[in-house]
């Protein structure tokens, strides 16, 4: 079976922003990038995959620059049998650009299961899953808390509201992976040194303008100042009068 992961660098969820001289978008300066870390979800459910059939490859793919090489050989370290980077130079993209993007890359190599996270933590839209699935024609199940495959079907678990839904469809899919599906494994010593000799080939990547443009970008203003009260009844005065929630 061929497996393809999709994975995204983005900054760490606790890193200090600023805004950037432009006012639209970030200051990188500083900032900790990484793996999205729904992305690991991926990640290990494809090793899992591989490893409960007993062969298949795993191909690992991100968009954005030489930067990204990183969190592929992170990739590559956990059991990925080879990387590429669809190079863009870094520029932004937004969910729909970006998976126009390896949508067509997607159609130049074979595969069968195309494995995502939710969503990203950086930009928080989780549209890219659906709109690669749609691209593609492939039957697409979001959410995904369980995963198992029988021969070319899969049998997904996803979390709906109020609960969960259970959906099997036939292969090819894009499945997006959600926390509570796996648990991922840390890169070891020997995947570490493997991952050196592993293939990490650079795409450039197809030229697609993004649907979203940012404005402006601003960050939230300041929280006033906590307020110390000396009773019960000032404090009720100040929830009635001045804050209006009772």
């Amino acid at each position: 079976m061929e497996i393809i992961v999709c994975v995204k660098r983005v900054p760490a969820t606790d890193s200090k922003v600023k805004i950037a001289a432009d006012g639209r978008g970030l200051d990188p300066a500083g900032v900790e990038f990484l793996m999205n870390p729904y992305d690991e979800y991926a990640m290990e459910q494809a090793i899992q995959l591989r490893e409960k059939a007993g062969a298949g490859t795993i191909t690992v793919v991100s968009l954005g620059g030489a930067d990204a090489q990183k969190e592929l050989r992170q990739c590559l370290a956990m059991g990925a049998d080879k990387a590429v980077l669809l190079d863009d130079g870094g520029k932004p993209n937004d969910g729909c650009s970006t998976a126009r993007i390896v949508a067509a890359w997607l159609k130049t190599v074979p595969h069968e299961l195309v494995l995502c996270g939710r969503q990203a933590v950086d930009n928080d839209e989780g549209q890219f899953p659906s709109r690669l699935a749609t691209l593609l024609g492939f039957a697409c199940a979001t959410e995904v808390v369980a995963l198992t495959l029988d021969g070319k079907v899969f049998r997904a678990e996803r979390d709906i509201e109020g609960g969960r839904e259970v959906v099997a469809c036939p292969l090819p899919a894009v499945i997006s992976c959600n926390k509570g599906l796996n648990e991922p494994r840390s890169p070891s010593l020997k995947g570490i040194m493997a991952a050196k000799k592993k293939p990490l080939d650079t795409v450039a990547a197809t030229a697609v303008e993004p649907a979203l443009e940012f404005v402006s970008l601003m960050l939230p203003p300041e929280k006033p100042p906590g307020r110390i009260v000396g009773s019960v009844q000032e404090l009720v005065a100040a929830l009635r009068n001045e804050a209006k929630v009772i």
